[in-house]
């Protein structure tokens, strides 16, 4: 595996809004480093979740070239972008994009089957252990609370042991502490499997926990060099 877990060069995005094209990021360098954790902070509409999304190989770059464990997702077909991303990532988002029509257990085994487990629900039963779930696994989503239903969605994301980890203002939609409660599991499983973590957020304390921030602005990389503090 090569040193760097993500690497764009010179990226840019343009999408299609009401009124024509919109440009959303503007020729973004970033490197990435295996189990480093970056967090990318700046204000709203500054690209945060769009870069990201470009990280995944969930928005496709409009040119440039995004590298995921040394290999160019921008020459990726669907179903090769598909496969990089069961088996290499684990995606939290700010809704908890749980199916409804499934249990806990079943939204964290589910993947684990997709990618030929055949202990899948034993891993998706340890892994609802590990963040306070055991008991609960076999609710349904809309039988959970909120805090709740995102450590169902921890759970789902880092059961594969994914290399990376992207998460979207994981704590978004949640109340102080439960936020707090679900942020500490986040670091919690990026320590225990080694994943390579990018975090948005609005939280300058939240971004502080990681090794290195970086600020978006309109579009731009504005710093990429500040430090957490020790």
């Amino acid at each position: 595996m090569p040193d760097t877990a993500i690497a764009l060069e010179d990226v840019t995005l343009t999408l299609m809004g009401n009124t024509g094209p919109v440009e959303i990021l503007h020729g973004i360098s970033l490197d990435v480093a295996r189990g480093e954790t970056i967090g990318l902070i700046g204000p709203s509409g500054s690209g945060k979740s769009s870069l990201l999304m470009v990280m995944g190989g969930l928005e496709t770059a409009t040119s440039g070239r995004v590298s995921v464990l040394g290999q160019d997702v921008t020459r990726l077909d669907e179903d090769r972008l598909a496969r990089l991303r069961r088996d290499h990532m684990g995606v939290v988002f700010q809704s908890f994009n749980l199916i409804p029509t499934m249990t806990a257990l079943e939204n964290v085994a589910t993947p684990l089957e997709l990618a030929g487990h055949r202990d899948a629900f034993d891993r998706a039963a340890a892994e609802l252990e590990s963040v306070g779930l055991g008991a609960r696994s076999g609710h349904y989503p809309a039988q959970l609370s909120g805090g709740e239903q995102q450590r169902v969605a921890l759970a789902r994301a880092s059961a594969p042991r994914p290399d990376i980890l992207l998460a979207d203002e994981p704590t978004g939609n949640l109340d102080g502490p439960n936020g707090a409660a679900i942020m500490d599991l986040l670091f919690g499983l990026r320590d225990r499997h080694g994943a390579t973590l990018v975090l948005v957020t609005h939280s300058n304390t939240l971004a502080e926990r990681c090794d290195r921030v970086v600020r978006l602005r309109d579009g731009r990389v504005d710093d990429a060099r500040m430090r957490a503090a020790e």
